[in-house]
């Protein structure tokens, strides 16, 4: 395991304490108490930092070299923030998860998948080592892993004093200082880092785009989004593009619309309007490289692996809500500098579950992500018909939270 590089970020004092739409990409604090179902359940079962970077350690060593492990940044407290490479192929996939400290098993799925890759000799493994490369960032907010919350550890005093431009500006809106009976902002603040993205991937702070809000880009001003922002710009200049960019999340407890039966896992493609609609126009600059075509193809792969299970719960798939304009997530702005992008939202976050149905879960993860690695290396994704991607079953969100 070597250091590529290690991002001249924010200096500061060690401290450790203990999905697009509210809830899943907005931290309320008023989240708890609309939850009736969210107690101290255990997260043991999960996977630590110090866990993981045994874990990443142990696959490179067993791959003898085909997995290729790197360091590509630090977090604010200046925990690690790794790659992991496997394949040699001309298509590479960037694979994230855990940007919410308390999304974590798609932590755990890019595990497996790395394992596997990594040491299976198969035919079906060899022909995904040498069709693609497939990059994945396990945990890129570790502090706030370890914190078990969703916002990272940083101070807006700190931020400013990385970037003194923004000194007397108003806090950016995605800046947490609340407490509740789950976390404590107050006396240990964070920003919510996937708000933190700009499509522009140069863009520098400044000071008039301050506070923003959620349909307007964000500013690279954590180091966690530096970090991912600057692997995706080294993959653009190295691949000339980035395929595909999978974003693995979780969700309130949900039901699928007219069945009632409950959501394992939600999927979308969409996440800014498109650049050719009148809703779009603000994007027409990059209209030429957004591609929701395949954005939807690779959702309906992943949809159409996990279908293949069987009746269960595995089948028990729905599209997160659309109609979203979000170009501060990693989503949106990878969308609009060309990748077909993936969000994957499973049920629950560990206020609400813990580690409860972590196998079931974690194996909906894998399943689904085979999906896409699967079309992406043999080309079949391409000739997926788009129209079948409005046919996957809606999210029904008209249910309170946690319920």
């Amino acid at each position: 395991m070597r250091s590529k590089k290690k991002i001249a970020m924010l200096c500061s004092t060690v401290l450790l304490s203990a999905g697009l739409i509210s809830p899943t990409f907005a931290d309320s604090p008023n989240k708890g108490a609309q939850a009736s179902e969210n107690k101290n359940y255990s997260t043991s079962a999960f996977i630590s930092h110090d866990e993981l970077s045994r874990s990443l350690e142990q696959i490179e060593k067993t791959s003898k070299g085909t997995v290729e492990v790197e360091v590509a940044g630090h977090s604010n407290q200046g925990r690690e923030i790794y790659t992991a490479t496997v394949g040699t192929g001309d298509k590479v996939l960037l694979l994230q998860s855990e940007i919410h400290g308390n999304e974590k098993t798609g932590t755990r799925a890019l595990l497996n998948i790395l394992k596997h890759l990594g040491s299976n000799n198969s035919p079906e493994a060899e022909y995904i080592r040498e069709n693609v490369t497939i990059v994945a960032m396990p945990m890129i907010n570790p502090d706030a892993t370890e914190l078990n919350r969703r916002g990272n550890d940083l101070s807006w005093s700190e931020v400013e004093e990385a970037f003194p431009q923004l000194n007397g500006v108003t806090p950016s809106w995605n800046y947490y200082t609340y407490q509740n009976e789950y976390w404590d902002y107050a006396s240990n603040p964070g920003f919510d880092v996937n708000r933190d993205f700009n499509p522009n991937l140069d863009y520098m702070p400044q000071p008039e785009d301050f506070p923003g809000k959620s349909e307007k880009p964000g500013w690279y001003i954590t180091p966690e989004a530096q970090t991912v922002r600057d692997v995706y710009k080294d993959l653009k200049e190295q691949f000339g593009t980035v395929d595909v960019f999978v974003d693995l999340h979780h969700q309130g407890v949900y039901q699928i619309e007219g069945s009632g039966e409950p959501v394992t896992l939600s999927l979308s493609g969409q996440f800014v309007p498109d650049s050719e609609a009148t809703e779009g126009g603000k994007y027409a600059e990059y209209a030429d490289q957004y591609n929701i075509d395949l954005s939807k193809q690779l959702s309906v792969a992943a949809y159409d692996a996990l279908q293949e299970m069987g009746n269960s719960p595995f089948a028990n798939i729905s599209l997160y809500p659309q109609e979203l304009d979000l170009p501060g997530t990693a989503l949106g702005a990878f969308a609009l500098n060309g990748s077909g992008t993936v969000l994957f939202e499973v049920t629950g976050q560990t206020q609400s579950y813990g580690q409860k149905r972590i196998g079931q879960l974690v194996k909906a993860v894998e399943t689904g992500l085979y999906g896409i690695i699967n079309g992406v290396a043999s080309d079949g994704v391409y000739e997926i018909n788009t129209d079948r991607y409005d046919d996957i079953p809606l999210t029904d969100r008209s249910q309170q939270y946690g319920h």
